[in-house]
């Protein structure tokens, strides 16, 4: 005779984790834009919003709605991210960050960016691997404002 035993886990999508990192998103990717528009505006005004058809001619205004759209998508994957790792401590969550930016940056940035913008035919299409320093830094910005948003959020909304 055997047994089996089931374990089931519920969500609750009314909880604030999603809305706060939804919100810890757009937040880090304004300050990254910020960041991006300062150090290297082509990054901004034509790279991301030829990603979706949106450039030349230069914009940054279409390229900061498309980075605070990646950014807020993004934000809701980092919370399902510190909720399947039950990291609830603010420094836990600013390490989080820091190394969700670093993830975002060697993955989208670095290997993805390159080769969608090469297929898209965008006159800003940077090598393969695109393993840039100034991008290190700005996702490594956008990851910890957006846990520490997401931090003060979280039990919020």
């Amino acid at each position: 005779m055997s047994t089996t035993t089931e374990t089931t886990q519920t969500y609750d999508v009314s909880t604030g984790n999603w809305k706060a990192g939804v919100l810890g998103g757009i937040a880090g990717s304004a300050v990254m834009g910020a960041l991006i528009l300062v150090m290297n505006t082509a990054t901004l005004a034509v790279a991301i919003p030829s990603l979706y058809g949106l450039a030349p001619p230069p914009s940054p205004a279409a390229g900061l709605v498309v980075h605070l759209s990646h950014g807020a998508v993004m934000g809701v994957m980092f919370a399902g991210l510190a909720s399947l790792l039950h990291t609830d401590s603010t420094g836990k969550l600013l390490g989080l960050g820091v190394g969700w930016g670093v993830v975002t940056w060697a993955v989208f940035a670095a290997l993805v960016m390159p080769v969608w913008l090469g297929a898209v035919g965008s006159p800003a299409s940077p090598p393969f691997p695109n393993f840039a320093p100034p991008s290190l830094l700005w996702h490594v910005v956008y990851g910890a404002v957006l846990a520490v948003v997401y931090a003060v959020a979280a039990d919020r909304l």
